[in-house]
């Protein structure tokens, strides 16, 4: 199993949403969709907002995806859907140099399968700034992806992070910092 990051829908000016490949994000992985022509989702978002109407928020959730491949994508969605996998780790360098927001506690996501089929609606609860050479095991049990462990958690995100870096001609550091995103598990059918 491979990095699971997530690859977002993106809502542009005319009121598209484009999935864009993490690694290079001028990449367009699927075709235009608009958040209602994805019916899965908008389905998910309608069966959450009547099942949980204390939860309801102005905030409009991003669709995204894990990973950068069918297979891992698709069991990264199920690890979100147990509840197994609850956080995730970016690097602050990348967001920055794709000018992405950071996350912030309170975000909406609904989690996707590789094809677009809605799976889960999640909610940022934490944000930490952590430097690589800090993260524990429980950052890596909190991931819950491959055996949990740290020395693979540092292994495929180190990969992820040379890999996504590359593209701006950059190489990742000890020292950089890790956006590390805590979630929570709302909604699935």
């Amino acid at each position: 199993m491979k990095f699971c990051f997530p690859v977002l829908f993106l809502k542009t000016s005319n009121g598209y949403l484009r999935t864009f490949n993490i690694i290079n994000p001028n990449f367009i992985r699927f075709k235009i969709l608009t958040f209602m022509e994805n019916a899965s989702a908008q389905e998910l978002w309608t069966d959450f907002l009547n099942a949980k109407p204390n939860d309801v928020s102005e905030n409009v959730p991003k669709v995204i995806h894990f990973c950068d491949n069918e297979k891992d994508a698709n069991v990264c969605s199920e690890l979100v859907n147990k509840e197994v996998k609850r956080a995730s780790s970016h690097s602050l360098l990348g967001l920055q140099l794709r000018k992405e927001p950071l996350p912030k506690i309170g975000d909406l996501a609904i989690v996707t399968d590789w094809n677009g089929k809605a799976k889960t609606v999640i909610r940022t609860t934490g944000v930490k700034l952590i430097p690589y050479f800090a993260i524990r095991e429980e950052h890596a049990r909190m991931e819950g992806e491959g055996d949990k462990s740290l020395a693979y958690w540092k292994k495929v995100h180190w990969d992820y992070y040379t890999r996504e870096l590359a593209e701006f001609g950059r190489k990742p550091r000890e020292s950089m910092i890790v956006v590390f995103e805590q979630f929570e598990k709302l909604y699935s059918k």
